[in-house]
């Protein structure tokens, strides 16, 4: 007797939802990830120009961030990179995060770089000698840390929340700090006069527009949306190394570090000089729009292929 039984459609699979602990675990992990160019160092506190007491470097107590005026490019990268970890990262789990997973990975991630953040605040502070110039001094470094947890955090919101045209401003944002993290991971071998670690400073500069390039391909452009996120994109990758370069002269001057008046205005000059010197300002732009032109192509090629094989298969 032939069995006349319907077989049943399989049933859907189901996609486990990941631990809630672990969603902290991986936003805590994304955030330290960001800082191991920083830790990898053993964290000894760069020499401190108001200084108490005359101090060796390997004197220098521990502390969780490159506190210096020195090094405030530096922070927002090991800051900022963190958070685009993370949302990159809750963006590829997004449909295995359960309820409240997105907020307690984003906590994750905030919990360390403000823990990081008062750590280093509190080491500093009690070395350095007492007046009005430390207080500044320490004020201005721990609000640069402040604002790149703020951008960190808008990035990683950005990357992990947001349709393609938000999450590729928070990948733009990313992709700037990307740029300064791995500066500070060259930047030990540079200061000990290593050869092949100068070859590698000079490519720097392009880390930001291939990684700009690179997202405005996965973005696309068959939005108005997404196309006024790449302009936008582009906009960042223009402006931005043009601020940090004014920051950085402005700030590494031991000239000015007397008078901030004047070394803001140095800044502005600086910032202004290298955001309309064609051969700075245009070179990262230009790069980003070919690695994207490519990008867009390839996809473009992969998309037919795929539509030519499946017809073929009809």
């Amino acid at each position: 007797m032939s069995d006349t039984r319907t077989a049943k459609p399989d049933a859907p699979a189901v996609t486990r939802s990941i631990p809630l602990w672990a969603c902290g675990l991986a936003g805590a992990a994304a955030a330290i990830a960001g800082l191991l160019p920083w830790l990898a160092t053993g964290m000894r506190l760069p020499l401190q120009n108001l200084w108490d007491a005359p101090t060796l470097p390997d004197a220098m107590p521990l502390a969780l961030l490159p506190f210096s005026q020195y090094f405030l490019t530096h922070l927002f990268g090991l800051i900022v990179t963190g958070s685009a970890a993370a949302g990159i990262a809750a963006r590829a789990i997004r449909p295995r995060l359960p309820r409240g997973g997105f907020a307690l990975l984003f906590t994750g991630t905030l919990v360390v770089q403000i823990a990081a953040t008062a750590q280093s605040t509190a080491v500093v502070s009690t070395g350095l000698r007492q007046g009005a110039e430390s207080t500044l001094y320490l004020a201005v470094v721990t609000a640069v840390c402040i604002l790149s947890i703020g951008v960190g955090a808008l990035a990683l919101g950005l990357i992990a929340r947001a349709p393609r045209g938000g999450a590729l401003i928070g990948l733009a944002l990313g992709a700037l700090a990307v740029s300064e993290w791995v500066s500070a991971i060259l930047r030990p071998f540079t200061t000990m006069a290593v050869e092949w670690a100068y070859s590698l400073t000079g490519l720097i500069q392009w880390v930001a527009p291939v990684l700009v390039g690179i997202a405005i391909a996965w973005a696309g452009i068959d939005t108005i949306g997404r196309i006024a996120a790449a302009l936008g994109s582009l906009v960042l990758i223009w402006v931005t190394p043009a601020l940090i370069t004014g920051v950085a002269n402005a700030a590494g001057s031991r000239v000015l570090a007397h008078d901030p008046p004047a070394m803001i205005e140095y800044a502005l000059q600086v910032f202004q000089m290298a955001l309309l010197m064609p051969e700075l300002a245009l070179r990262p732009i230009i790069a980003a729009v070919v690695v994207a032109a490519l990008g867009l192509a390839l996809r473009e090629a992969t998309r037919r292929r795929a539509q030519a094989r499946l017809r073929a298969e009809v």
